[in-house]
């Protein structure tokens, strides 16, 4: 099967020779961002933009639960597919996580007899509700041939909905110091890169990751060669839920408070992220590296973007421009390839 799978992926198992990566012009896009922000420091602050160690922390800081999710995102979009859910996701994972981690001595905790837990439970529970949600989202994709835009846009809505409906409007507070850890200081980002890793042998080294290029390049000859096509969807969805999961989580860790209002924009911040980072929406192509260095150029730009004053509702314009940018020179991409 394998010969049939790199047949139908052509370029999994080799690559042309002395080709430049396309990680090495993604970075060169980042570089030159950094310097532009660099510079513009200099011009209207008077002062360095990057030779700022709590910058540049902060910076990774923030986008380490995106990056998070975006490693999920990135097998789905490889796919060809798409998960809005993310954003929901985590606030119903940080609510949920939250509440199984709070003080005994807390008079108004949501589950009374379910306080001072290890910290294990918590975070099995936050990871859970990842899970469940996206194992409904691949289900609905690959037995009901519903888009991936429509289910996953549905329980975007439902997972919000859900997360509101269990806090009542309120935050759940009072967190134990033990799940504070896992946000606090650098902790988040160790794992976000550990994942990172992890999911780059995973694609790069193993069949899995295989079959995940071969369904997004081709799916019906994915199905001839005798891949599980439905099955691999499911897996692919439920992996995404379960790092959506694990941010929410981490989310939760790092405000040491769980809220419904968390992660909101979070899922296009990620796609945007995975597509700068030059995997294709048309499907098969992509790389966790690619999909690091966009998280870092949307760090970056939030960062630079925030050291030179300007307003925030320009920044999203900006990056709106950006994703458009991005998508647009994965067509011409597309259309070269295809040439």
């Amino acid at each position: 099967m394998s010969n049939d799978v790199a047949q139908v992926a052509p370029g999994l198992n080799s690559a042309p020779r002395f080709k430049i990566p396309q990680e090495a012009s993604i970075f060169a896009v980042l570089v030159g961002i950094c310097l532009m922000f660099e510079v513009l420091g200099w011009v209207l602050n008077g002062q360095s933009f990057m030779l700022n160690p709590e910058r540049l922390q902060i910076i990774i800081l923030q986008m380490a639960v995106i990056g998070i999710i975006a490693i999920g995102v990135n097998l789905v979009i490889i796919t060809s597919g798409i998960d809005l859910s993310s954003g929901s996701v985590v606030a119903a994972s940080a609510v949920v996580a939250a509440s199984l981690a709070q003080v005994s001595d807390f008079p108004r905790a949501v589950f009374p007899a379910l306080t001072n837990l290890p910290i294990l439970w918590p975070i099995l529970a936050g990871a859970g509700i990842g899970l469940i949600v996206g194992l409904i989202n691949g289900s609905l994709i690959a037995y009901t041939a519903i888009p991936a835009f429509i289910a996953t846009l549905g329980t975007m809505v439902a997972a919000r909905g859900f997360a509101k409906w269990f806090t009542g409007g309120m935050p759940v507070s009072m967190l134990t110091d033990n799940f504070a850890w896992i946000g606090s200081g650098a902790n988040p980002v160790y794992l976000f890169l550990i994942l990172a890793v992890i999911f780059h042998i995973v694609l790069r080294y193993t069949r899995f990751g295989k079959f995940t290029y071969a369904i997004g390049a081709n799916r019906q000859a994915a199905i001839v060669s005798g891949i599980n096509v439905n099955r691999h969807i499911i897996w692919i969805y439920t992996i995404a839920g379960t790092l959506a999961g694990i941010a929410g989580t981490v989310t939760a860790a790092r405000a040491i408070s769980g809220q419904s209002s968390m992660g909101v924009m979070y899922e296009l911040d990620a796609i945007a992220a995975v597509v700068i980072g030059g995997t294709s929406l048309a499907g098969g192509k992509g790389r966790i590296t690619g999909t690091v260095i966009g998280v870092l150029i949307l760090g970056v730009m939030t960062s630079g973007f925030t050291f030179i004053r300007i307003d925030a509702y320009y920044q999203e314009m900006v990056k709106g421009v950006i994703i458009v940018a991005a998508v647009v020179a994965d067509q011409y991409r597309n259309r070269k390839g295809r040439a």
